[in-house]
């Protein structure tokens, strides 16, 4: 049955096998006493998880894909089964030890905030490089011979404004989700982020970086080790470089903005 419950935040979780991750960070959703919340499990591929739905002070609905799907793909196809008021994406690595979204939907009283994203830290207690200028060709050559190295941004006691903001933890209005169209699928896999932040930006809205909401990501690094991800990487690279929004971010420079 349908809860009637009134939902604030629609949070969509993709599993890529990855059932002890997902329940490490549903038990946190469930110890940091949220209750204005659901939870849209989406399973990529096929795995025998071992958590129960009913288990958690909030409603979890299981999403089974048939056939694997991108990032971008299973985030689109999770907002439209949610009811939330705001939509968040965030990774099964993610772990919370306090509640981040008072913080994070306060800083939505601003209505040209697009998208909000916590300061992520790593387990080691250190600040990841999760709010970023956008790429370019040259950024991405320095980067190739070990220069251009360090954080963007400093992560302050003030809100920054980046230009865009990393995929594993983002929350945005509905409606401005469903405005900007959602994520691009085109991109199988990376780059998801920079171009919906590149989008929200053409369309006038900011991405900011939340200080008063922090989460710790447990990144798995295991794409590091695969060709496949590195393909997925180029391709989704080259992609952005050749796209329009890409060009229109680059007059806007020129330009100014409108």
């Amino acid at each position: 049955m349908m809860s009637t419950r009134k939902v604030s935040v629609t949070l969509s979780v993709v599993s890529h096998g990855q059932w002890h991750l997902v329940a490490n960070l549903l038990q946190d959703l469930a110890s940091v006493d949220i209750d204005d919340l659901e939870v849209l499990l989406t399973l990529n591929v096929p795995e025998a998880h071992h958590f129960n739905c009913v288990d958690y002070p909030f409603p979890v609905r299981l999403i089974q894909n048939l056939v694997p799907k991108g990032f971008g793909a299973n985030h689109n196809q999770a907002f439209g089964h949610a009811s939330g008021q705001y939509f968040c994406v965030i990774n099964p690595d993610i772990r919370l030890s306090s509640n981040p979204f008072p913080g994070l939907l306060a800083c939505f009283s601003d209505s040209s905030f697009g998208v909000v994203a916590p300061v992520v830290r790593g387990v080691d207690g250190g600040f990841e490089d999760s709010a970023r200028r956008f790429p370019s060709p040259l950024k991405i050559l320095c980067k190739v011979f070990g220069k251009c190295q360090g954080s963007d941004y400093r992560v302050a006691d003030i809100p920054i404004f980046p230009d865009w903001v990393g995929g594993m933890c983002m929350i945005f209005s509905s409606q401005v989700f469903r405005k900007i169209g959602g994520f691009d699928q085109r991109y199988f896999l990376y780059y998801e982020d920079v171009d919906l932040c590149g989008r929200l930006m053409l369309s006038g809205y900011k991405s900011v970086v939340c200080p008063q909401a922090a989460v710790v990501h447990h990144a798995q690094r295991s794409s590091h080790r695969e060709l496949k991800y590195l393909r997925w990487h180029l391709a989704s690279m080259l992609r952005f470089f050749l796209s329009p929004v890409y060009w229109r971010l680059q007059w806007r420079k020129v330009i100014g903005p409108a």
